[in-house]
């Protein structure tokens, strides 16, 4: 985690500041996390899938191309898994995961 932080960190334009809306997984809240300053982190409460716009893009991957098919192997759902995701588009995703509670403030 703390390496994806990093390289998130270093994709951001100069001067913007993400705020990443969290699970508490267990990674997601460890001590050793190192968080960059351009970062906050914003753990959910727990037991809460509504609030985390993740569960949305998964529920609308599967409704849309991976659910009622059958799949040979491991493989094959993995590679259906990596065609849809590739399918999605910034304006996609943005729709998808768009929240009421979690807006981009300017």
């Amino acid at each position: 985690m703390s390496v994806f932080l990093r390289r998130l960190s270093e994709h951001v334009d100069p001067g913007v500041h993400v705020v990443l809306a969290l699970d508490n997984a267990g990674w997601h809240v460890a001590r050793a996390l190192n968080v960059p300053a351009n970062i906050t982190l914003f753990p959910l409460p727990s037991y809460s899938p509504e609030l985390n716009p993740i569960e949305r893009l998964w529920c609308w991957l599967k409704e849309h191309y991976l659910s009622n098919r059958i799949y040979a192997d491991y493989d094959a759902l993995l590679d259906a898994g990596s065609k849809a995701w590739n399918r999605l588009t910034p304006e996609w995703l943005q729709s998808i995961c768009r929240t009421a509670w979690l807006e981009r403030i300017n």
